[in-house]
């Protein structure tokens, strides 16, 4: 598949030089209007990451003044009904969703555009922001509606010396009886989705489904039966980051398809993060800003923020992630450089399998298939 988001090698920019996040950058122009009105931003975001609130909130807040009201949750459509709640009631200015999801929300309404004159659009390393990213960040009119946070991977967190691993390691693994896994419901009829395809066993592509609904139906209605059928070794469903790790720390998985966070946070446990041979899944998040946001300077602070060297370097340590600032490379913790070069070398990069975009339909008859999958 066409990796449309970036064109840059993790390795070009994780380095093993790396030092600490400790060392701060210049602190960044502050808008005069920023600094004028409240002074605040009310921010929803992804549960499960404490250095948000323990390093990256307080780093923000030294460098602007501006402090921030955060709001954890554990998935994008938690996010995305609180922001229906929200468009109402107010209450947030900012949410971090996928690239792939954005259309969605700005299509319920939720959205207004981000202004480019107030950001720092050249912070971004290249390949984030610009080229196929750009267009996917745009709508139809060419305003600037997604902003980039981070970006990382979805793949096979294995017991070392529980998981039963094909050689090399495939997406199929997860559907071995011999392996108890933990999953997302819609990762896993994705992941069998594409391990049929590899095997030739689907009558037309599975990207075929993200861009036409009646061949969703088709393909998905032959990956969920074949997922029915494997089910028995599913120990936990999850849908955030606290629910991956209990699945493996307290229910007994030995693998599950799970984020990268997930497998740098039990990397010290016995645990190793695979990518599989059809390739991981790949995700890029990053910033929108609600149509009633109230805070609309404070916003744009914050976003440009994270665009910077030392806001990159902490948003994607808190997460176990790639940064997306020019710079940041240099400022993250060497642990998570190391992490990722211990799992991805060139063949597996050149594998990643990015998420495509996904419509608000879509998304819906995903969510049936997902009920229908846990309830079977």
């Amino acid at each position: 598949m066409t990796k449309p988001e970036t064109a840059v090698s993790r390795r070009s920019f994780l380095k093993s030089s790396a030092v600490g996040v400790g060392v701060l950058a210049a602190p960044a122009i502050i808008s005069s209007k920023a600094l004028a009105s409240s002074g605040e931003l009310n921010f929803t975001g992804w549960a499960g990451y404490p250095v948000l609130a323990e390093k990256a909130f307080p780093a923000f807040e030294a460098a602007t003044g501006i402090k921030v009201n955060f709001k954890e949750l554990p998935d994008q459509d938690t996010m995305f009904a609180a922001g229906k709640v929200a468009l109402e009631a107010g209450g947030i200015d900012v949410i971090e969703p996928t690239i792939d999801r954005w259309g969605g929300w700005n299509a319920n309404g939720l959205l207004q555009a981000w202004d480019p004159a107030k950001l720092a659009m050249d912070n971004y390393l290249p390949g984030l922001a610009d080229g196929a990213a750009a267009v996917r960040s745009r709508d139809a009119a060419g305003a600037l509606f997604y902003v980039p946070s981070n970006w990382g991977t979805e793949a096979l967190v294995a017991n070392v010396e529980g998981a039963k691993l094909s050689s090399p390691a495939s997406l199929g693994d997860l559907f071995n009886p011999e392996n108890a896994v933990t999953l997302r419901p819609h990762s896993a009829l994705a992941a069998m989705g594409r391990w049929l395809d590899a095997q030739g066993k689907l009558p037309r592509p599975w990207m075929d489904g993200y861009s036409d609904m009646e061949a969703m139906v088709q393909l998905w209605d032959i990956a969920l039966a074949e997922a029915v059928k494997a089910k028995g070794n599913v120990v936990q469903w999850w849908s955030g980051e606290n629910e991956a790790n209990a699945g493996f720390t307290a229910n007994g998985a030995v693998l599950g398809l799970c984020w990268d966070s997930t497998g740098f946070n039990l990397r010290n446990d016995g645990y190793k993060y695979v990518a599989p041979v059809e390739g991981a899944f790949a995700w890029h998040q990053g910033f929108v800003l609600m149509k009633n946001a109230v805070n609309v300077e404070q916003a744009h602070e914050f976003a440009k923020w994270v665009s910077t060297a030392e806001g990159a370097a902490l948003w994607a340590t808190a997460f176990s992630s790639n940064p997306v600032g020019k710079g940041a490379a240099e400022l993250l913790n060497p642990d998570v450089a190391a992490y990722y070069k211990g799992t991805f070398d060139d063949a597996a990069l050149a594998k990643l399998w990015w998420w495509p975009d996904q419509s608000a339909e879509f998304i819906a008859k995903r969510a049936e298939y997902s009920d229908k999958y846990k309830a079977a």
